[in-house]
């Protein structure tokens, strides 16, 4: 697989802060993101966030017709003029958390995520019906720990679980400020997500992600105090018959544990609707 050396990958193409960007320039770490991301069978590949191209030469050299979607206009740009005559290159320009994607059968998804939205464009692959068989995607360190974060840990949260429940994470490579330019001031992971083969139905996501929302709302409060005044006075008798200690929190939970709660609940009739004043909107 080919890619462009560090001191072509920027090609004049400066990263711009508003779009989160941070150009990936350490050989080893394009080559690793090219191996684990083409080595799974798809129809398709899309590639989130490419920039300069760092990763879509290697990419279009592998035949499979790529989806680009970037937001930054020079981007976009420079990808046309790299790559624009290949028939099975194209390129969406627009927000990836809301762009329309093409239908596919299935979808390989790679990125080079910006900063700023990595999160949310996660979660628009975890929650809606994409039909994907593998994303390697390069996070901020520490959302990479929220994804792989174990209950009890800080880092762990509504973030962790609801991707553990729909995908099997896992870190491929930390990397430091020097594998990019401009380098930023932290560390950054690349992780690789394969769907679990039983991960719960997109509703069901959505309705999981409503209660995580509701139980890790006030960290410091026992699940109980977090859950009662939305869901009423019965929790406590059904966080019992869950085998939960009364003052257990909700990062005690494993997300197994937060799936079985969640159809306890529901079986007694407290359903997770949606409300305006939902305390985390997003993941």
């Amino acid at each position: 697989m080919t890619g462009p050396t560090p001191s072509t990958a920027g090609f004049g193409l400066q990263a711009k802060k508003a779009f989160g960007q941070n150009f990936l320039v350490q050989r080893s770490a394009v080559e690793l993101i090219l191996r684990e991301g083409l080595g799974a069978a798809s129809e398709a590949l899309l590639e989130v966030g490419p920039g300069p191209g760092t990763l879509t030469e290697g990419l279009l050299a592998e035949g499979r017709p790529l989806w680009a979607v970037d937001l930054d206009p020079e981007a976009c740009d420079l990808l046309r003029q790299r790559y624009g005559a290949q028939a099975h290159f194209h390129l969406l320009q627009g927000d990836a958390v809301r762009v329309p994607l093409p239908d596919a059968a299935s979808w390989s998804v790679i990125g080079n995520l910006p900063y700023n939205a990595a999160t949310a464009i996660l979660g628009r692959f975890l929650l809606e019906p994409i039909p994907w068989t593998r994303m390697v995607l390069m996070f901020q360190l520490e959302v990479g720990q929220k994804i792989l974060g174990r209950p009890g840990e800080k880092a762990y949260g509504p973030l962790s679980v609801l991707a553990q429940v729909a995908s099997r994470p896992q870190r491929l490579l930390k990397l430091g400020p020097g594998a990019f330019r401009p380098s930023p001031k932290v560390d950054s992971v690349v992780l690789r997500f394969d769907p679990r083969p039983d991960a719960p139905d997109l509703d069901h996501r959505a309705r999981l992600l409503r209660l995580l929302h509701l139980g890790f709302a006030h960290r410091r409060k026992t699940l109980a105090n977090n859950l009662t005044p939305r869901l009423g006075p019965a929790v406590p008798d059904l966080l019992g018959a869950e085998g939960l200690p009364p003052m257990v929190r909700g990062e005690a939970l494993a997300p197994s544990q937060w799936l079985s709660l969640l159809a306890r609940l529901e079986s007694a009739g407290l359903r997770m609707s949606h409300a305006e004043d939902d305390p985390s909107p997003g993941i």
